[in-house]
């Protein structure tokens, strides 16, 4: 039995689709002792999802041109996950935004099922890399964002 059994989790809304979805296959070198998806995979997985859904409305895919840095970055682990497995990733904005941050929530599914495996959150600050300061969210992204946001509570945050 697994230590997560007894965790709860809220059940998979697809009311609402999320603006981005992503398939992972889980490789051989991301598992731990228990031959389950080690914790620490799902955070490359979020950076991916991440990169995904704030890129493209730049302009660019080029990661070097993120305008954002992660100020936490926190996952919860509900359901262990085998190699070869394809898992499923999405991403939203949580609701509602702050003036030069946003949260993003992150989900993870089995293919093919409707458990939900992990849930991750990232609070991402706006960020001026020449002045080394936070800024103020960008008009367009803040319009994306906010026409993207869900409720953080209807996934169990």
């Amino acid at each position: 039995m697994s230590v997560l059994a007894g965790m709860t989790s809220p059940a998979l809304d697809e009311t609402r689709p999320w603006p981005v979805r992503r398939r992972f296959y889980v490789p051989y070198h991301d598992l731990d002792v228990l031959n389950h998806l080690n914790h620490a995979a799902y955070f490359p997985y979020m950076e991916t999802l991440r990169c995904d859904y704030y890129l493209p409305p730049s302009g660019t895919l080029d990661p070097a041109k993120l305008d954002i840095i992660i100020a936490e970055a926190t996952c919860r682990y509900l359901a262990p996950v085998s190699y070869a497995t394809e898992l499923w990733g999405e991403v939203a904005p949580a609701a509602p935004l702050g003036r030069t941050s946003f949260t993003l929530l992150y989900r993870f599914t089995i293919d093919g099922t409707r458990t939900v495996t992990a849930r991750g959150r990232t609070v991402v600050v706006c960020f001026d890399y020449a002045r080394g300061e936070k800024r103020p969210i960008p008009e367009d992204r803040r319009a994306l964002l906010e026409r993207d946001a869900i409720d953080p509570a209807s996934e169990g945050w």
